[in-house]
């Protein structure tokens, strides 16, 4: 039986795939894929919702979650997120609005497709390895260097996911997010090879 965020998950992409709108499932969700998996209490995604989404988006998902068609337009006006709790569950999913800029772009480019249920045959985006240790890296930064599970989270896909990163990618991206100082900590830590 599927766990409570695979659950969640599953609706989500269901609705995503269905209403053609780019998404990737990120955060401790995907960490825990590529890593060392570990519990978490909410579900993170990046969607490229439009304001002409948001009517179909609520209708699609009002039958299964807490949804609120004012809160997406906010977060679409805002550029920031918003959440959805799924009824039965009660497990939370915060969606992030995809930015307009070069990153957003390229972490929906390099998603990697999974299929988690077999039985279903959904296919499922999920960040990339790579994109995941960055916003990881950049949550512990934003968090003043004291998340301990966002920490361990970064080294565990490091050490998982050691020889088959793109660390050309990965090294650039993290100089543009000034976090190459904390990826050369987190390679020491996680002892990867250098490429």
């Amino acid at each position: 039986m599927a766990s409570d965020p695979f659950i969640v998950i599953a609706k989500l992409a269901q609705v995503f795939n269905e209403l053609q709108i780019q998404y990737v499932i990120g955060g401790s969700i995907a960490s825990s894929m590529y890593g060392i998996p570990r519990a978490t209490q909410d579900v993170d995604l990046m969607a490229s919702i439009r304001l002409e989404h948001v009517d179909r988006l609520t209708e699609a998902l009002e039958q299964e979650f807490y949804v609120a068609a004012e809160l997406i337009v906010d977060a679409i006006n805002r550029q920031e997120s918003f959440n959805v709790i799924h009824l039965r569950t009660m497990f939370k999913a915060d969606v992030f609005i995809a930015a307009d800029n070069d990153w957003s772009r390229d972490e929906m480019n390099r998603a990697r497709t999974e299929v988690l249920l077999p039985e279903s045959g959904l296919a499922i985006r999920f960040s990339s390895p790579e994109d995941n240790i960055l916003h990881k890296l950049l949550w512990y930064r934003t968090g003043k260097h004291v998340s301990d599970k966002q920490w361990q989270d970064i080294i565990g896909v490091l050490r998982i996911q050691s020889r088959s990163l793109d660390y050309t990618y990965l090294e650039h991206r993290a100089a543009l997010l000034k976090v190459g100082d904390l990826l050369d900590r987190a390679r020491a830590e996680a002892n990867t090879d250098l490429v």
